[in-house]
Parts: structure tokens; C-alpha cells; sequence
């Protein structure tokens, strides 16, 4: 996964659109907590909308 905060946000946007169902499942895969994507990415003012299944500006 990008180090980045916005190489991250778009990554696991794309991920979720094309390959997974939830973040949970994206964040197993990849091997991290889907708490440390969520507090990266809100670190640059994104939140995870479970019903659009993906990262949004707050």
C-alpha cells in the first residue's frame, strides 16, 4: 500500500470500486487494520462512507 496519504486515498478508492466489497476485506488482503487506512486517510480530511464503499472528503 502507498505510503503517501494521497497515493493511499486513491489506491483503496480504485481497490474498492474494482476488487472488493468492503474495506475490511481490502484491508485483510493487504494485511493492515482497516482502522490504520481510516486514520491515515482522515489525516488528510477523507472519511470512510460505508454505503458508497469508499473514501469522502469530510
Amino acid at each position: 500500500m502507498p505510503k503517501d496519504p494521497n497515493m493511499l486515498l486513491s489506491y483503496v478508492n480504485t481497490q474498492l470500486r474494482d476488487n472488493y466489497d468492503s474495506l475490511e476485506d481490502l484491508a485483510a488482503d493487504a494485511g493492515v487494520a482497516s482502522a490504520d487506512i481510516c486514520e491515515r486517510l482522515a489525516s488528510i480530511g477523507y472519511v470512510y462512507d460505508e454505503a458508497l464503499k469508499r473514501f469522502i472528503n469530510k
